[in-house]
């Protein structure tokens, strides 16, 4: 009796564990590399002049031969937002669904990359691919953007299944539910590993249903006697939908405010996902012309975002969208924790310049299934390990509670930070040597030439400011022969501190006359003592840190 080899099988994250966003789960079989996802995240606050945040994959380039294929859950920019930077680098055929392929090709449309036709290929839930050596199965799932999946791995040890971000709906927006039959069949041929979404098992109960947001929308637009406002996701298209479908009912003439937003409509529009009526939309020209009472506005940031509108509107920045009496403005996202000061600023501000906005579970339900959604999935699946991703830790830790509760163990669970590897031996898990893994921040063109110790400048210099030395030596007689002169920004009113910087001047002059005296020329070490000790002196008479920045000059 003969044996048959079994396939070797390691996964990693590369990003989505431990934050939300940047979502990136790397699947080893054998030798071939398959990717799942590649996103970005949004800076954190402290992350100062930050545009975008990516997974540094400098380990899957050094192992780019071995790279089979990018494929992705759906089109949201925290799971195809990286692919602009990552084909930089790999050179790799993208497998995703019609919508997700549209997006992919708009997002590296705006950033200039482009990518061979040939390597971005449509997948077919209902049909099987082989990719590699792998066959891969596919099931559908709703979520906020249409179009979306869950993949699956066959391997001799069982299947390895990728959630993706999904909820069971059984009133969805569009007719297409999460497919619970297909998910049972992958489930009854027996599954090794799961990879689900975390982020809202948190949140107990099951998610509602999207369909009871359209009932919402259309008492609002009845009621409504000015305009109707309503900011978004831009790739929210099942609101959207809905949103529309209340205007066309209260005969409200819609237009859209955004370019990202205009280009993902027309997308949709042309591929399926949004059923509107042909030239339905305005121009922005002619809804000027329209009474305020008959319109209603679609708009979304330069990002796709929904917080950059609001906050425009109420701070009296947007350009196009002046605050008009008895405006109605729909905030339908989510308030986060990174999020909720800001659009509650922003709300008051509206609120008391007499405009009526409504946000919250009444005009907005997450595409984000919560713990009853995720024991269903586990139900289904019944795998025997599973590994939490897409969320920040709290959310992982979690969902191995409702995992628990399901009757897995703490040993078949896995909490993993990026770069932890899981390994597949005969059937069993354990955890063996991470790989190299984290973030590159990335700030106008540069890619992850921002890191830990600029960041750290950046925050001293939001937080204390600056002061600049200015000295001038002579070349041959190493004397000081103009300054020191000090220009401070952000730090103190020079006109209240004349003394403070009196005496720092006094200080610097020292701090030289001994080191010329001493015969230190290097100007790093003139330099090096006039900050160490203006920083201590600053701190003793502020309890401040400025960066100070010493310019020599020779003469």
């Amino acid at each position: 009796m003969t044996h048959s080899k079994q396939d070797s099988v390691r996964i990693y994250p590369m990003g989505g564990v431990g934050e939300i966003g940047s979502n990136m789960t790397v699947i080893e079989v054998n030798h071939d590399i398959y990717i799942i996802d590649a996103g970005l995240m949004h800076p954190h606050e402290d992350m100062l002049g930050v545009d975008t945040v990516i997974p540094d994959v400098s380990y899957l380039a050094e192992n780019r031969e071995r790279i089979q294929a990018i494929l992705l859950t759906h089109g949201h920019q925290a799971n195809i937002g990286a692919l602009p930077y990552l084909l930089k680098e790999l050179k790799v055929p993208v497998y995703g669904t019609k919508l997700t392929l549209a997006l992919v090709r708009e997002s590296l449309k705006d950033s200039g990359e482009s990518v061979r036709k040939d390597l971005l290929v449509m997948i077919d839930p209902d049909k099987n691919l082989k990719i590699g050596h792998c066959i891969f199965s596919f099931f559908r799932t709703y979520h906020s953007v249409p179009d979306a999946i869950g993949i699956a791995v066959q391997t001799t040890q069982g299947m390895i299944v990728h959630t993706g971000d999904y909820k069971f709906d059984f009133t969805p927006v569009g007719g297409v539910r999460t497919d619970v039959s297909k998910i049972a069949e992958i489930g009854d041929k027996g599954v090794l590993c799961l990879l689900s979404d975390s982020k809202h098992a948190e949140i107990p109960g099951k998610a509602p249903s999207d369909s009871m947001i359209g009932d919402q929308f259309s008492h609002m637009l009845y009621s409504a006697t000015g305009r109707v406002i309503m900011t978004i996701h831009a790739t929210n298209l099942h609101r959207i939908q809905q949103f529309v479908n209340a205007c066309m009912q209260h005969h409200r003439k819609v237009t859209i405010d955004g370019r990202l937003l205009e280009r993902i409509i027309s997308i949709a529009v042309n591929e399926g996902f949004l059923d509107v009526p042909r030239n339905f939309f305005l121009s922005w020209e002619k809804a000027l012309k329209c009474p305020k009472e008959e319109l209603a506005v679609i708009t979304s940031g330069p990002d796709g975002d929904p917080l950059t509108p609001l906050t425009g509107i109420a701070n009296h920045l947007h350009k196009k969208l002046k605050l008009l009496e008895n405006d109605l403005i729909i905030y339908a996202a989510s308030l986060t924790p990174s999020n909720e000061k800001t659009v509650t600023n922003a709300i008051d501000q509206l609120m008391s310049e007499g405009a009526q906005v409504v946000f919250g579970k009444s005009v907005h339900v997450s595409g984000h299934g919560s713990a009853e959604d995720i024991k269903l999935m586990l139900q289904l699946t019944r795998p025997k390990y599973l590994i939490p991703i897409d969320g920040e830790f709290k959310m992982m830790k979690a969902h191995q509670t409702i995992a628990e509760s399901m009757g897995l163990s703490p040993h078949q669970v896995f909490l993993l930070d990026k770069g932890d590897v899981v390994e597949f031996v005969k059937g069993e898990a354990k955890q063996s040597e991470a790989v190299p893994a984290g973030q590159l921040l990335v700030d106008g063109l540069g890619v992850g030439d921002v890191g830990n110790i600029v960041l750290r400048d950046r925050r001293m210099l939001s937080q204390d400011g600056t002061v600049i030395v200015v000295v001038t030596l002579g070349r041959r007689t190493k004397r000081i022969l103009a300054g020191p002169e000090i220009i401070t920004r952000g730090f103190v009113y020079v006109r209240e501190s004349e003394d403070l910087l009196e005496e720092a001047n006094h200080i610097v002059s020292e701090v030289l006359s001994k080191a010329l005296t001493q015969h230190v020329s290097e100007w790093s070490s003139l330099k090096s003592g006039i900050r160490d000790a203006l920083s201590r002196y600053f701190f003793d008479k502020t309890k401040r840190r400025p960066m100070i920045l010493p310019i020599i000059m020779e003469y």
